[in-house]
């Protein structure tokens, strides 16, 4: 009887379209399970919690494996175990409350389980482009896909918390890789177009679904939090394999299906580039990390991630309607072509980073991605970008231009110096305002700035626009706008103003601006001592928290938008005479865009010892964060931390200081400046950040 029974079994068959119902059915009940739609009395929550993932396991499986092994040399157990999927899920909707996850529980799930991870064991899977599948297949398994990803977080929440934002993206990517092959299925795009991209939709759908069983198998497996960080490394890996299908995806789109009259065609066009902005910054933030963390620095890398910069103010700037719209997906495609060529680079330089007969090939592929660099400016000019507003309407806003134009040319001075690649996009402009300002300043002194007031004041505004572009460069605030039109009128701008000043002044002595000393100094024309106009409120108040206040240490933040004064309103206070004799030792460091905090740390270190002078990067020391700790023990400190621009730069600036216990730092004091509220609120210690 048992053999006859087998036999049968054996010979019985689950069509897909059957088994599809059944998963379905499966997902919808361990969604009411998740959702507290079925009481269930005997089981409390991990209890049920085990069973949904047990349950989302044996779904996840089918899918790795059925359309791979179904009609194979293992067709025979696959029959076998689909049989068994079908009888479980019928066990579900046959039986209801207790008697039926009794079953469930101590019997039907636990023996199928044991019989996957039998398969499993001994029927290895190897994902192939070469493995043809059928066209209804592909369909069914991209639309599984899609509901696996919108269902596991709810699963396998705690390894989540770090990479949502990743793993939205690998959602959104499969989403709209599923709506494209939709197209084809409908009849709205020719075999012909898409033939060659179905493998590595074919290919992506594998890796994704095998993702998706890797995540449920650590869900079964328990393991300690390790896992978050393998799972962190696959879905990074997986995204770097994937992206580059929605890459393509926008490239037939672009080329082939732009002109079409379809409506089904235009509706995913449209969706498609409402979604591609953010898909695609998110693949460039991905992809950056991806190469800090995998490939060894270089030039060649460094021209890629100044690629990246410049890509990603594109990006940043497009949902501020700046581009004209009938431009809009144009642009949105070339730039997923050099993101495309990017990930390709990227790849090989990981690949073959020691392979010497590659390192010419890599090297002539970055430098390309310059010279495109400059033809893409050129088009967003001419062709992609609504007009600009000038940015002749920007006025000097502040009382003190001395001190406004010293400050100024030591944060340039500072960028020139800095490593950062957002400020290796624009460098060479920065140079250029810098050497100009610098020579116009060496005509100005005290009494000619009093005979050309209104040519002194024309110089303060256009350093004025120049800071207010370079700052929005910098922080991707309208970027775009400033990077293509106004930073290029600025320069021009100031080399006009340099050719006037040079005619109408008699250049009775050179004084040339170099490198800034280690801290803030004050000239002979004693400009730090003067009262800036409409502040004088706010001086006395940060000299009061300075000085007086709670003996614990704390932060007085200084917070506004570019150019209206912070830096010129802490350097005030930072040379008041109460300021200085009130503490032991102080130390001012300009952070901006520079993301190398151990640099940062090295110059307060050398301020801190009275050491001066330069210092090159790889004569850093390791310890250098111990070494400042051990500097600050039982001093009364004064830090000031200017243009300090995230949290992240914040916590790794501070740590030394918070190590120091409360006692052997009293009365000590870190002044920030940023444009940020959320960055003074996460600083904050006792005092609230002050707005102006």
């Amino acid at each position: 009887m048992e053999r006859e029974k087998e036999k049968e079994a054996n010979n019985s068959s689950v069509s897909f379209a059957v088994i599809h119902k059944d998963i379905v059915k499966l997902l919808d009940f361990i969604e009411k399970l998740n959702d507290g739609c079925i009481q269930i009395p005997v089981l409390n929550m991990d209890q049920i919690e085990e069973l949904t993932s047990e349950l989302t396991f044996v779904s996840a499986f089918f899918h790795q494996y059925y359309y791979f092994d179904s009609e194979g040399c293992n067709a025979e157990s696959m029959s076998c175990i689909s049989i068994a999927i079908h009888d479980l899920v019928q066990s579900i909707f046959r039986r209801s409350g207790v008697h039926m996850l009794i079953k469930l529980k101590h019997h039907n799930v636990l023996q199928l389980l044991e019989n996957i991870k039998s398969y499993i064991s001994s029927h290895r899977y190897a994902e192939s482009s070469h493995m043809t599948m059928t066209e209804d297949r592909l369909v069914e398994l991209l639309d599984v896909i899609v509901m696996y990803l919108r269902y596991l977080p709810k699963c396998c929440s705690k390894l989540f918390l770090s990479s949502m934002t990743q793993y939205e993206l690998l959602e959104n990517v499969c989403g709209n890789v599923r709506d494209f092959h939709g197209l084809k299925i409908n009849g709205c795009v020719e075999y012909e177009t898409i033939e060659y991209v179905l493998p590595q939709l074919q290919l992506m759908a594998q890796r994704v679904v095998n993702f998706c069983l890797t995540l449920l198998d650590y869900r079964l497996k328990e393991r300690d939090e390790l896992d978050i960080s393998q799972f962190n490394s696959k879905l990074a890996n997986l995204l770097v394999e994937i992206i580059p299908v929605e890459l393509e995806v926008m490239h037939i789109c672009s080329t082939n299906l732009i002109a079409s009259k379809s409506a089904e065609v235009g509706c995913f066009i449209k969706k498609l580039q409402e979604a591609s902005p953010g898909i695609l910054r998110e693949s460039l933030v991905h992809l950056q990390q991806h190469m800090v963390n995998a490939i060894t620095p270089s030039t060649s890398l460094g021209n890629i991630h100044v690629m990246i910069e410049f890509l990603l103010i594109i990006l940043t700037d497009v949902p501020k309607d700046v581009i004209r719209h009938d431009k809009l997906f144009v642009l949105l495609a070339r730039v997923g072509a050099l993101i495309r060529e990017v990930a390709i680079l990227v790849r090989n330089l990981e690949e073959n980073s020691m392979d010497e007969d590659n390192v010419h090939e890599t090297s002539s592929a970055s430098q390309n991605f310059l010279e495109n660099i400059e033809l893409l400016k050129e088009d967003l000019q001419h062709v992609f970008l609504k007009a600009a507003a000038n940015s002749s309407q920007l006025c000097f806003p502040m009382s003190d231009g001395p001190l406004f134009m010293t400050l100024l040319l030591r944060n340039l001075n500072d960028l020139l110096n800095s490593n950062a690649y957002s400020v290796a996009l624009i460098k060479e402009e920065i140079g250029r305002v810098k050497e100009d300002l610098e020579c116009i300043r060496s005509f100005f002194g005290k009494v000619e700035q009093e005979l050309n007031r209104d040519l002194w004041a024309r110089v303060l505004d256009v350093a004025y626009e120049a800071e207010h572009a370079i700052n929005s460069i910098l922080a991707r605030d309208y970027g775009l706008l400033h990077l293509i039109f106004l930073l290029p009128d600025t320069v021009e701008k100031i080399k006009r103003v340099k050719k006037e000043v040079q005619e109408k002044i008699s250049k009775k002595k050179s004084v040339i601006f170099t490198n800034c000393p280690n801290k803030p100094v004050e000239n002979t024309s004693s400009i730090a001592g003067k009262i800036i106009v409409g502040f004088e409120e706010e001086i006395e108040w940060i000299i009061r928290k300075l000085t007086r206040g709670p003996t614990q240490i704390d932060v007085v933040s200084i917070v506004g938008m570019p150019g209206i004064g912070k830096t010129t309103l802490a350097y005030r206070v930072y040379n008041d005479k109460s300021v200085v004799g009130h503490f032991d030792v102080r130390a001012w460091c300009t952070v901006d865009q520079e993301r190398n905090e151990k640099k940062l740390l090295q110059k307060i270190f050398n301020q801190v010892t009275g050491l001066k002078g330069n210092f090159i990067e790889d004569g850093i020391e390791n310890d250098v964060a111990d070494k400042l700790r051990k500097q600050l023990f039982g001093k009364r400190y004064l830090i000031v931390l200017d243009d300090l621009w995230d949290t992240a730069t914040w916590d790794e600036l501070t740590r030394p200081l918070y190590t120091i216990p409360s006692e052997f730092q009293k009365w000590s004091r870190i002044i920030l400046t940023n444009r940020k509220k959320e960055v003074a609120l996460h600083g904050k210690c006792h005092s609230d950040p002050l707005d102006i």
